[in-house]
């Protein structure tokens, strides 16, 4: 199978895992030889209620069993889209009041910087050094990073880069700019949480210039954080949201989300002039309703600040750098590559996967599922400690 894998599916690294899935369930990946993983990162922040939560499961049974596709983007009224859109807009402050359904979240940041410029008539975007939005052109132009831009220049001209939690270049986002895009926790770029002073004042500098604030919540969202999206934590509102990995529960769905009278502006000059064929995909709303459901009715916010309690007083000693991050969305920081290789090879062989953000070679991401409990989460610390006493 792995011969047939490297041969038809096109790749995008050297060295993939190659691991040969035979199921997954809760917070284990099965392979076909037998083994068992802990998927210690969620499927990159996606898989937050486990893999195959029944109540995910049931809900993609039900729907399946009415219909698939039946037209594109926004023509007909679907169930599936209404209940997740009320429930989602519901849990929202009330200007984030109306959703636009894409499929994945590099989607969801495309539509968001066209709906930005649509609405202010203007072409400056303002993004910042180290951040990652997604890899096709648009979300390319505003991520922070010259090694990913580089070999696709030119993308979109005006994009102008800003240190971020600096005071000092706030000045850019002037009544030129459409836009602002930011994570408020840079997730590939190292697990930095904004401050929350200078996110405020951000804030302000948008709201004086004219600028539209987007937050790309599409890894902190839907309760990784220890809030049921990171911007909560901040007490900053923004005027556009973009949202997708944990959204659907494993299934593939993206959004954003905004205000009535912003998204007024995709209705004309002309109409129709930003759609999709399969956003909203009626099977991926009906998970994504059911996933948000389970959310709001457990105490999966509450154990994300456990998780984080617990990996923070644990992970501590020689070679550990720091530990950083809010929840269960965190960073595990070493003294150097090969410490950091080698932990993350020895966890492997162990049946636990870590994996490494795009933008440091030194960190470890640590992003476990919000029903982990305390036993095997232990567990996992545990070897994550010999690990880095061995090889230290």
């Amino acid at each position: 199978m792995l011969d047939k894998f490297l041969r038809h599916i096109a790749q995008t690294s050297d060295t993939p895992l190659g691991l040969e899935v035979s199921h997954a369930e809760g917070p284990f990946i099965f392979t076909k030889d037998g083994k068992r993983f802990v998927d210690f990162i969620s499927g990159i922040a996606v898989s937050s209620l486990g893999h195959r939560h029944p109540k995910i499961v049931e809900a993609i049974h039900q729907q399946v069993d009415k219909h698939l596709h039946v037209m594109v983007y926004g023509e007909f009224v679907q169930q599936p889209q209404v209940d997740f859109a009320e429930l989602l807009t519901s849990n929202l402050p009330q200007k984030l009041n109306q959703v636009y359904f894409v499929n994945s979240g590099t989607e969801a940041v495309e539509g968001a910087l066209k709906l930005a410029k649509k609405y202010t008539g203007r072409s400056k975007l303002v993004a910042f050094k180290n951040s990652y939005h997604g890899d096709t052109h648009g979300s390319l132009s505003v991520t922070g990073r010259d090694v990913y831009r580089d070999p696709y220049l030119p993308l979109l001209p005006n994009v102008h880069f800003l240190d971020f939690n600096s005071d000092e270049e706030l000045d850019v986002i002037d009544e030129e700019t459409a836009a602002v895009i930011m994570e408020p926790i840079q997730g590939e770029g190292g697990i930095i949480p904004a401050r929350k002073e200078w996110l405020k004042k951000t804030r302000k500098k948008c709201d004086d210039s004219g600028a539209l604030l987007i937050f790309d919540e599409i890894q902190s969202g839907f309760g990784r954080t220890g809030k049921l999206f990171g911007f909560e934590q901040y007490q900053v509102i923004p005027d556009i949201l973009c949202l997708a990995k944990a959204m659907a529960g494993g299934m593939p769905m993206g959004a954003f989300v905004s205000s009535r009278e912003i998204f007024q502006t995709f209705k004309y000059d002309p109409p129709l002039n930003h759609v999709t064929t399969f956003g909203g995909h009626p099977v991926s709303a009906a998970a994504a309703h059911a996933n948000l459901k389970e959310l709001l009715s457990g105490d999966y916010f509450n154990r994300a600040l456990q998780i984080e309690k617990k990996i923070k007083t644990k992970l501590k000693g020689e070679g550990i750098i720091e530990v950083r991050g809010m929840g269960a969305m965190l960073g595990l920081q070493l003294k150097s590559w090969e410490l950091t290789k080698n932990v993350v090879e020895a966890c492997f062989d162990k049946g636990i996967l870590l994996g490494w953000t795009l933008h440091s070679n030194t960190l470890i991401r640590l992003a476990p599922p919000l029903i982990l409990e305390d036993e095997l989460l232990n567990e996992v610390l545990n070897t994550i400690l010999e690990a880095v006493k061995e090889y230290n």
